[in-house]
């Protein structure tokens, strides 16, 4: 997966964003084992410490499990999984809402212009 940062949030919740995403996508299917925190800190070119806070907030959060022998693996709580991807659905939604409004766009338009888009 491409690691592209940008500069208007740190780091390990921009990893820990594109983490998240990856899981509740299906690219890391429920119960599957995340790659280790070294490896995937050389993949995004950043400081294993950065990318080991980014790992302890999916702990925090519950979609990772930590195993002392075998690392980390995904959460199988699916519920869990759907809470999340609820939260980041609604988030996207608002924000999608919000520049619709300073576009002077009406909730009515911008629903038909999602409609639109969904045709093509």
């Amino acid at each position: 997966m491409p690691w592209e940062f940008k500069e208007n949030r740190p780091i390990f919740q921009q990893i820990y964003d594109k983490i998240v995403l990856s899981i509740i996508n299906g690219t890391y299917p429920m119960g599957s084992k995340l790659p280790s925190v070294r490896e995937l800190a050389e993949q995004a070119g950043v400081n294993p410490n950065t990318m080991q806070r980014a790992m302890s907030n999916l702990e925090s959060e519950g979609l990772a499990l930590t195993n002392r022998t075998s690392g980390r693996i995904v959460t199988t709580d699916e519920k869990r999984i759907e809470e999340v991807k609820h939260r980041y659905a609604r988030q996207a939604a608002e924000e999608f809402m919000q520049e619709m409004e300073m576009l002077g766009i009406s909730k009515e338009k911008a629903v038909s212009i999602l409609e639109e888009v969904e045709k093509t």
